[in-house]
């Protein structure tokens, strides 16, 4: 028993004395402190939205944020994914010239697309309306929040530029000053009695505070950093157009895959079912989204220093590093799962009585999110090894997989499967990638 203890200790003593994890979670901390209080100040926006709107008008709010964050992420080419693996690596072996021009090219790139998602989700307002919401007159809704992606027309670059100027905690801050204005305008809409249309306005208002937050602490660090004639920079210090296109496109085809069988969930439920069933859905996945607390800011801070070992070739150290974020991920996953499992009842009752039939519905999502969320490493690992492509096969196997049964499926038996079909997706493509991901880490580390 004593040696048991013993070995229990040193374990935990070497994870307190690891330089590159307590790096991690120092720049973790201030994200989850922050994203912590912004995620408890969403709940209580999600709780008073839900009983000021109920459950129809909840879920179509939810439609309408989610079909633009949703064409949006069809056109995005995940810049702060491109930001991070190339800027990071020049930035790495002091080649500032080229990352100010990997930067200012990422920059100009999704400012681009951010206005051609606004210009789809304007012509296709009307097509959403009547087969997702099915909710008349309420097309003009979707054009008055596609004004929030114009706000962040940078947002993705600026959070790689933030990543990889070690400042990511900022995004924690500017998440949490956004949370306290929504909140305080939502409070004034329920004490009010306040109408649909305030209520979008204050979720807009939110997301243009933390798009243009982001953009503007990006562009300060990003002159300390590279100087403030950065974006002087050439195009011609880049690398071969094909191999950015490459990386990029594999990572727009990847993010598009996940947004359609992954984060559009409140849209296929609205498409197979109707309004309010989206809106009991919605308040089961809000809830489960305490899993992000602490697996979110890791994401943010683990992905820079995986590709920095990868760089290096240190593949003994990355090892250890992977093994120690999924022991600390797993552990608070499943304390976090434990809560739900026991007091899931009394926490949707808050939202109101009539969310407490959305019980199975928050156990279905619990399986896959905390697998999903335990190996959260999954994606960073392959694309710092340069292994765009097999996330997307794998996420697209996955997701046929789950919009195939879901057709003849969840209109028989409701959002309820919809929630334990997004689960097998998890698991399938999560496994998959983590599999892959540790192949090859595997084939790097023998001798040639």
């Amino acid at each position: 028993m004593g040696e048991r203890d013993t070995d229990s200790m040193s374990w935990f003593q070497k994870l307190r004395q690891d330089e590159l994890l307590g790096k991690v979670i120092a720049n973790s901390a201030h994200l989850f402190s922050a994203n912590s209080i912004s995620l408890a100040l969403s709940v209580i926006q999600g709780i008073l939205a839900a009983r000021l709107l109920g459950p129809a008008g909840y879920g179509l709010i939810g439609i309408v944020m989610q079909f633009a964050s949703t064409v949006n992420g069809v056109f995005s080419f995940r810049m702060s994914e491109v930001v991070v693996r190339y800027a990071g690596e020049y930035l790495e072996k002091k080649e500032n010239e080229q990352a100010g021009a990997l930067i200012k090219a990422a920059g100009l790139t999704e400012a681009t697309v951010s206005f051609l998602a606004f210009l789809v989700v304007v012509l296709a307002a009307g097509l959403a309306t009547r087969f997702i919401a099915k909710t008349p007159g309420v097309q003009w809704m979707f054009v008055v929040y596609a004004i929030g992606l114009l706000a962040n027309f940078n947002t993705e670059t600026s959070t790689g530029i933030l990543q990889i100027t070690d400042q990511i905690k900022l995004q924690g801050t500017i998440n949490l000053i956004q949370s306290i204005v929504t909140v305080l305008l939502i409070v004034g809409a329920f004490i009010l009695k306040g109408t649909l249309t305030f209520v979008l306005i204050t979720y807009l208002i939110g997301k243009v505070m933390m798009g243009l937050g982001i953009f503007i602490m990006a562009q300060i660090h990003l002159h300390r950093k590279l100087g403030r004639g950065w974006w002087k920079a050439s195009f011609a210090s880049l690398p071969s157009f094909r191999e950015l296109a490459r990386f990029a496109i594999s990572s727009n085809l990847s993010a598009t895959i996940i947004l359609v069988f992954r984060e559009s969930e409140i849209l296929w439920v609205g498409y197979f079912l109707n309004a309010s069933a989206a809106g009991y859905y919605k308040v089961a996945y809000n809830i489960i989204s305490l899993l992000s607390i602490p697996a979110d800011p890791l994401i943010l801070t683990v992905y820079p220093e995986i590709n920095r070992l990868i760089v290096q070739k240190a593949w003994p150290r990355l090892r250890d590093f992977l093994r120690k974020i999924t022991t600390l991920s797993f552990a608070y996953s499943m304390l976090i799962a434990l809560g739900l499992i026991l007091f899931g009842h009394w926490i949707l009752l808050v939202f109101g009585s009539q969310y407490v039939i959305a019980y199975p519905a928050l156990m279905a999502l619990l399986v896959g999110i905390a697998f999903n969320y335990t190996l959260f490493w999954n994606r960073p690992l392959l694309l710092s090894f340069n292994l765009p492509v097999f996330p997307l096969w794998a996420t697209l196997m996955a997701g046929l997989l789950k919009v195939g049964l879901a057709f003849p499926l969840v209109p028989r038996y409701g959002y309820v499967m919809e929630g334990a079909l997004l689960s097998l997706y998890y698991v399938v493509s999560v496994g998959l990638m983590a599999g892959r991901g540790m192949q090859e880490l595997k084939r790097r580390e023998s001798p040639v």
